[in-house]
């Protein structure tokens, strides 16, 4: 499959599995979704690892860990954003982490006197505020406005678990070493956080069919856009796959529109549309700064989802 069709069926599939996390939530808690993506991400990477005769053993546990900790944090703040606020605008928040990544290299540069020049990105992340602005409209309910700040927190800690990733791929980590212990904590993760959010005398919600078909439709999209992802970025031009994953917005707004009727004004187009512009606008000029491939390459994107 060529590179853009890849990352093409990749957003589809995260907004796929993000239209069943939206669906599952009238099911059970976002501890037990976590929890549950967490069991069945573990189970299939267990069987890729002994297809490929891998090996689990990393002489970084406490990189792993972090990431982990770092990275089920943001899926939880995330899923929890999804079952509040239309999926579409839940997306698009989250799809804000390039663009702290580039205030963060920004604020790097300036620290160390080397970006003093680089206004490209203030423009783009002052640019993003203002279409988080028009997204969640100062009128909006104060659900939403929770949901939306949720989600744009989700997004600031992506974007260190992003630089995490990018630290243990350089470390020489592979990526499905990186992504097991990942879904692994996601699974403990949820476990020990059910109780806290259904009550400690209450037992994990009974399941049904319908119930077990969105578990297993959050886990195997899941799983398959990281690899299909990840095979993006290796096979395309990093510049093109980086802003193609933004159609995940389109997708999302499209099962919105099916699933739940959702109708949106046009403020909120021209928030989603400010928020996209300005991270293709970052993911381009970082790009331009670094080798090709040096920060997306490394931050392999099989594990940082």
């Amino acid at each position: 499959m060529p590179a853009a069709l890849s990352m093409l069926f990749a957003s589809f599939a995260f907004a796929a599995m993000g239209a069943a996390v939206k669906l599952a939530s009238s099911f059970y808690s976002t501890s037990e979704i976590v929890m549950y993506r967490g069991i069945i991400g573990s189970i299939l990477l267990l069987v890729i690892i002994r297809h490929q005769r891998g090996t689990l053993r990393t002489p970084f546990p406490r990189e792993h860990l972090w990431r982990s900790i770092v990275g089920v944090v943001s899926l939880w703040l995330w899923f929890y954003a999804i079952a509040k606020l239309p999926l579409a605008t839940a997306i698009t928040l989250n799809y804000m982490a390039p663009i702290w990544l580039s205030a963060y290299m920004f604020l790097k540069g300036w620290w160390q006197g080397k970006g003093l020049s680089e206004w490209p990105l203030i423009v783009a992340v002052g640019m993003s505020f203002v279409g988080v602005m028009l997204v969640l409209r100062p009128d909006a309910g104060g659900d939403q406005w929770l949901g939306g700040v949720v989600a744009v927190a989700s997004s600031v800690i992506a974007a260190m678990a992003y630089m995490q990733v990018r630290r243990l791929g350089q470390m020489g980590e592979p990526e499905y070493r990186v992504v097991f212990y990942f879904s692994l904590t996601m699974a403990l993760a949820g476990l020990v956080g059910t109780p806290f959010e259904n009550g400690f005398a209450t037992p994990l919600h009974p399941h049904n069919w319908h119930g077990i078909g969105l578990l297993l439709a959050i886990g195997i999209p899941a799983l398959m856009a990281q690899m299909a992802m990840t095979r993006a970025y290796r096979l395309g031009k990093v510049l093109v796959v980086a802003n193609l994953q933004y159609t995940g917005i389109i997708f999302s707004s499209l099962w919105g529109m099916i699933l739940w009727g959702d109708v949106f004004g046009w403020q909120v187009w021209l928030g989603m549309g400010v928020i996209l512009a300005s991270g293709i606008a970052a993911t381009f000029y970082n790009t331009q700064r670094t080798a090709r491939g040096a920060v997306i390459k490394d931050t392999d994107p099989i594990a940082s989802e």
